[in-house]
């Protein structure tokens, strides 16, 4: 019988924001299940709650990273718990706005850009020190496969997630010399109540019907189909452990290959 490898060294820390539903909630999980301590934070209380009675192994937060002084309570509370972090994993984001260039609201683009980029700026330049504390770690961040292709109608959503390349290697060069790996996941459409949101608000844009645009979907990807909080999950889980040790500056696709977004509907 083949022996389990530890994936981790005991009493490794983990952040996840966004951290108590959808994807957010399965890579706290995969990593509670591989015996890290976690740590989440969310916007919502009800969802927080919930996390918590369902994971009482854990910890979370109440915080909205697009605030920076919920961001300083966040790691506050973080240090009462731990003192120290070895994994951080950027997750919080919102979809934004579905909208032509010419119909989109300053306001829908500020909100976007805000969450999407701005958080994740507030929340890893206070998790920087506590990483080089601890001797290294490792940054996630969960970008897009729009950061990859474009994605038309979603445009702060894409300059957002563009720029988290552009930091992911940025820091990854940065904070190599501090044994600090950054690399960033660019899912593809993920199965769940967002994306289904997001087809129905661009397919009455479109004039089409959900159904449709799903299958236009599921078409522009290799594989045919959309994929799991699972498998985003699993790769956070190699590229934070011991499996990943010398990966860094990387944005890794998780799409089932997907190279037709720019297919424009008329």
């Amino acid at each position: 019988m083949s022996q389990k490898i530890a994936v981790f060294e005991a009493g490794q820390v983990a952040l996840v924001t966004a951290g108590a539903s959808g994807i957010g909630r399965c890579i706290a999980e995969t990593l509670l299940a591989h015996e890290c301590q976690v740590h989440v934070c969310d916007v919502s209380q009800a969802a927080l709650d919930q996390f918590l009675l369902d994971n009482p192994q854990a910890s979370g937060s109440l915080a909205d990273v697009s605030d920076p002084i919920q961001v300083q309570a966040l790691f506050d509370d973080l240090a009462s718990h731990y003192g120290l972090l070895n994994i951080l994993v950027n997750n919080a984001g919102i979809a934004g706005p579905t909208a032509r260039i010419e119909d989109m609201q300053i306001d829908e683009w500020d909100r976007t850009v805000s969450v999407d980029l701005n958080g994740q700026f507030y929340v890893t330049r206070l998790a920087v020190p506590l990483l080089k504390q601890a001797g290294g770690g490792s940054i996630i961040n969960i970008s897009s496969n729009a950061a990859l292709f474009g994605f038309p109608l979603r445009s702060p959503y894409t300059a957002s997630k563009w720029a988290m390349i552009g930091l992911t290697k940025t820091w990854a060069m940065e904070l190599g010399e501090s044994n600090i790996r950054v690399n960033a996941l660019c899912p593809g459409s993920v199965n769940g109540p967002r994306i289904e949101s997001v087809i129905s608000t661009e397919a009455q844009e479109r004039g089409m019907c959900p159904e449709s645009l799903r299958d236009v979907y599921q078409r522009q990807s290799s594989l045919r189909r959309f994929v799991d909080a699972q498998d985003i999950a699993d790769m956070a889980l190699f590229l934070s452990s011991n499996m990943g040790a010398t990966i860094s500056g990387q944005a890794i696709g998780i799409d089932g290959h997907t190279e037709g977004l720019s297919n424009w509907l008329n």
